[in-house]
């Protein structure tokens, strides 16, 4: 199901609108002709691949301070190896995969 409210907000941040939950609630402020349906459902799909990539990399940051950054500069002083490092990098990168691409 399309969330009409994160396509309006990713793609026509430059215009005023107000809407509640469902195409036929928008109410178009902004000059000139409102997006179609047809247009916001069909723009749905990147949109959505857009937030979830986004929050795959902010699930990945703070993964990586908390499980591979210590392991890093550890690696720096001498106290870990590059392979326990990149073994904690490659962890945290499986558990937390891109989406397949629409």
């Amino acid at each position: 199901m399309t969330d009409y409210a994160l396509v309006l907000t990713a793609n026509y941040q430059d215009k005023e609108w107000s809407i509640d939950g469902e195409y036929s609630t928008l109410v178009w402020i902004s000059a000139g002709a409102p997006p179609t349906q047809a247009e916001l459902d069909a723009a749905w799909p990147t949109v959505d691949y857009n937030n979830q990539v986004a929050i795959v990399e902010t699930t990945r940051r703070t993964q990586y301070e908390a499980q591979s950054d210590g392991i890093y500069f550890a690696w720096q002083r001498g106290d870990a190896t590059e392979v326990e490092w990149r073994t904690a990098v490659a962890k945290v990168k499986a558990n937390n995969p891109y989406p397949p691409a629409p």
